[in-house]
């Protein structure tokens, strides 16, 4: 995927297309490319985003869910963006949640989660980041998809070259305890957005039953499950991800 990184201010994003803001958030080992099928599909219909989330670069105690979703809220504040639609992945999904939760008048006219954290994850185990341990980075990285091919040589080396950053590393483990922390169960019913959740059937990081009870939580949500899917559907099934999406986004213009 190859599209110009534009800044503003400290800011940095991706923007490509016209219409309603269609904003994107990754999660912690997440990149551009995760959201290339999104991109490509979506920018024939909508201004489709990705604000380059500053996961290593808050002070320490800044790097915390909380401090992402500031960020969100600024850089959606300086774009000056209306009726956007915010997509989050994983970590992503938790920032979106509590960017909402904190600014319920803000610009956003849905929600949208895949394999979101904010009530139970899986992480990366007790033993994460086992440093220059290559095959176990791996294995790790083809745990997030239902199929392992998903994690392509450049996904494992991208990932092995950040849990080889010793700066990094701290950064992560930080910002995952601060999810781990975070749990939103006792405020999700205060999210007014329609709100499209989107999960892996096969998703061991945030499995089914997390969806469920997201589904439970906020009140008008709906839930489409992707069967032979992991914790990435916009990575592992774009097409069918698209699809489920498209079809949500053309029910809220009528």
């Amino acid at each position: 995927m190859d599209y110009e990184i534009k800044t503003q201010g400290k800011f940095s994003y991706l923007e490509e297309g016209e219409g309603e803001p269609l904003v994107l958030l990754h999660g912690l080992f997440g990149a551009l490319s995760n959201f290339s099928g999104v991109v490509e599909y979506f920018r024939q219909y909508n201004k489709v985003v990705i604000p380059l989330l500053p996961l290593y670069d808050l002070n320490i105690l800044e790097t915390s869910v909380g401090g992402l979703a500031k960020h969100v809220h600024k850089f959606i504040e300086a774009r000056g963006y209306k009726n956007v639609h915010l997509l989050g992945n994983s970590l992503g999904g938790h920032v979106a949640l509590v960017y909402l939760l904190k600014h319920p008048d803000a610009p956003v006219k849905s929600l949208i989660l895949t394999g979101s954290s904010g009530l139970f994850e899986n992480g990366m185990g007790e033993t994460y980041p086992k440093r220059g341990d290559y095959e176990y980075i791996r294995k790790k990285a083809e745990l997030t998809f239902y199929d392992p091919k998903i994690a392509t040589k450049e996904l494992v080396d991208e990932m092995f070259e950040i849990v080889n950053n010793r700066l990094k590393v701290i950064k992560i483990i930080t910002l995952a305890k601060s999810a781990i922390r975070h749990n939103l169960g006792d405020e999700l019913k205060e999210i007014q957005q329609p709100t499209l959740l989107i999960w892996g059937k096969n998703d061991t990081v945030t499995p089914p039953m997390v969806a469920e009870e997201f589904q439970k939580l906020i009140p008008n949500s709906e839930l489409e499950f992707i069967d032979k899917c992991g914790h990435a559907p916009m990575m592992e099934v774009p097409d069918e991800f698209n699809k489920i999406l498209h079809a949500f986004l053309e029910k809220l213009k009528q």
